[in-house]
Formats: C-alpha cells, structure tokens, sequence
C-alpha cells in the first residue's frame, strides 16, 4: 500500500509564515511514543490492559525531549482474550481495587484529544506512532480503534519508528532495557512492563538516538 494515499499538504494554501521546526524534521508528523500491555499477542482476540502516550518536544536548538504522558489503565473488551501467563509477565491484577480502568473508548478518546493539541501546537499534520518493537503497538492500537468505531484517529495507520531497529543499529542492542543501559539511561527492571515507564523510557531512547544522530552532523537545520 503507497504511502501517499494518506499524505496531507504540510502547509495549506495561504497559511504563510514558515513552518514549525518539529514539522519539518519529520516531514510533517509528530512523534509520539506508544507502549500497550495486553493479555496476549494477538490484537483481534486479546485484550488491552494499558496504554501510554509520551508526546516529543523539540527545543530552540532543534533537540528532542519527552514532553507529555497520557496513561490509562484499559478494562478489557467484551469477550476479550486474556492469558494468565500475560498477566503474570506483567504484573498486571485486573481485581485490584485501586486499578480504577477505564472503556477503551475513553481511553482513546482522551489520549486522541491531547495528541490534537500537540498536533497543532508543532504544526504537524499526523502523529506517528514511535514503539519498542513498534508494529506490536499500533496493531493493538488500531485493533482498539477499530472496535470503538473511533473516525478521528490521529495515527498514521501503517507506518511507525521502531526503537527496536534503532537501537540495535545506534547501540547494537534491541532490548529495552540492554538498550536504555548501552544509551546511558537508567532502568529499573522492578518497573518494566508498565505501559508508563516503557513507554518513558522508550521515548528518552528515541530521544537520545535522533538527538546523537542530529550531534554527529547526520541532521542539517532547515533554513528559517
């Protein structure tokens, strides 16, 4: 499938002045950084448990930097698929009395909304979804969207930013964790498999890479 079906014009006819740097950096679309739990490997069958959203800021030298985390805890779907051995890798306890989850649906729709904000706020077009292994996510992502019926889905359907990829190209590691260890960044396994930390932790790793690549001369500045 072409890409180009879903590209939209950067800037639009008339709008004037030049564009936001975050907007030119990657042709258009905003970073965001998703990490899902589930209760199981399957996106159409099993449920998700958690979903977090770090949005990326860029500061006034062209640098990235995690900026906003959007977390939920998920109540499963009607008739999802969850398997224990999911829930004892994660940790997660669908009885706990302080889980307070939430419908997809809001969850969903909370995370989309903030993400508009960011979308208009750098400029951007669309947000692309960046992950650990990231096609993982954004089947999950939109198999949620997808039962919600949701129309306005910020993501861009297909293509994503693996960290994994990156990782083991700029670090010569693709676990999270080896990874963020190789980069500098602490890890504490104690609280791995939480939607919010991996995905903090993910974002600082993507950070670290385009902000190393951008340093090494690999990244010219657009002209104001």
């Amino acid at each position: 499938m072409s890409e180009e079906l879903y590209e939209d014009d950067q800037e639009q006819p008339g709008s004037g002045g030049p564009r936001h740097p975050m907007a030119a950096r990657f042709r258009g679309y905003l970073p965001v950084v998703v990490d899902v739990e589930t209760g199981g490997f399957n996106s159409a069958t099993d449920a998700l448990l958690e979903i977090a959203a770090t949005t990326i800021g860029m500061d006034e030298g062209g640098f990235l930097y995690p900026d906003h985390t959007h977390f939920f805890r998920v109540e499963p779907f009607e008739g999802a698929n969850i398997e224990q051995a999911a829930l004892d890798f994660t940790g997660i306890k669908l009885d706990h009395p302080l889980r307070m989850a939430v419908s997809e649906e809001h969850a969903l729709t909370e995370i989309f909304r903030g993400l508009r904000k960011s979308l208009k706020a750098n400029g951007c077009k669309r947000a692309i979804l960046v992950g650990h292994n990231s096609s993982f996510d954004l089947g999950f992502l939109n198999a949620a969207v997808a039962r919600c019926d949701l129309k306005r889905n910020p993501f861009h359907p297909f293509s994503s930013f693996d960290t994994a990829s990156l990782a083991g190209l700029a670090y010569g590691q693709t676990v999270l964790a080896k990874a963020c260890q190789a980069a500098g960044i602490e890890f504490d396994g104690r609280e791995a498999h939480s939607a919010r930390y991996d995905t903090e932790k993910t974002a600082e790793l993507f950070c670290g890479i385009v902000n190393r690549w951008k340093e090494m001369g690999g990244w010219e500045d657009f002209d104001e």
